[in-house]
């Protein structure tokens, strides 16, 4: 197992999700966004974590995870949500909450413990955002979802997970009482600024602006 420190691990992290588990390349200057830091200390960690093998970098082109580092990732990934599900369902945080003391408890090495709390939490699929939690193995199923932003007016769907760990926007969920699993009817679209009027079950049509669409993953429902 290669011994990483946990601002190593967070930087692998970033690179995983930015990458879309390996699926594009990352700039120098993306990564450093995304970390709050300058592209010359994003520099130096690529730099790092390419003697390490676990990412790949190529001048000109970018980063990208090997698959050794998306393993890895993935195991950082999975106790990430898992503590998110236990501080939620047993701690009884509200969902805006857990992110950053997640992004603590992720760093803790233990296998023994991680395969415990699964166990203990009944094996979820899903994090209070939605999100897909991987398993043991790195597999996970993520299913058929678009953004409400790319639906039209009639269209139906079931409210499956959230783009953001914004906690403006998960307060703003909960004071509509909108939840995970919530059914929803796109009843207009205005097509200036792509903002929406959006009738959920049990709830009073509500009109949610582009931004706030695009943030919202629902399965389609035909």
């Amino acid at each position: 197992m290669i011994d990483l420190s946990f601002t190593e691990e967070n930087y692998l992290k970033a690179i995983y999700h930015l990458s879309e588990g390996g699926l594009h390349d990352v700039s120098t200057n993306a990564l450093a966004e995304a970390m709050s830091t300058k592209p010359a200390t994003a520099s130096d960690m690529i730099k790092r974590l390419s003697r390490k093998q676990i990412i790949s970098y190529e001048k000109y082109k970018g980063v990208n995870i090997t698959s050794q580092g998306q393993e890895i990732a993935l195991k950082i990934v999975r106790k990430h949500r898992l503590w998110e599900v236990f501080l939620v369902d047993k701690l009884n945080f509200n969902w805006d909450e857990v992110h950053e003391i997640a992004e603590q408890l992720e760093h803790i090495r233990s296998p023994l413990l991680v395969e415990r709390l699964d166990a203990y939490l009944d094996h979820p699929t899903i994090d209070p955002h939605g999100d897909p939690i991987p398993d043991k193995n790195g597999n996970f199923n993520i299913g058929p979802t678009l953004p409400l932003s790319d639906f039209s007016v009639d269209d139906k769907g079931a409210f499956v997970a959230v783009g953001t760990d914004d906690p403006r926007l998960l307060q703003y969920l909960d004071k509509l009482k909108i939840r995970l699993g919530t059914k929803l009817t796109v009843t207009d679209k205005v097509e200036f600024d792509g903002s929406m009027q959006v009738a959920f079950e049990d709830h009073k049509p509500v009109f949610l602006s582009n931004h706030i669409t695009t943030q919202l993953m629902v399965r389609k429902i035909v």
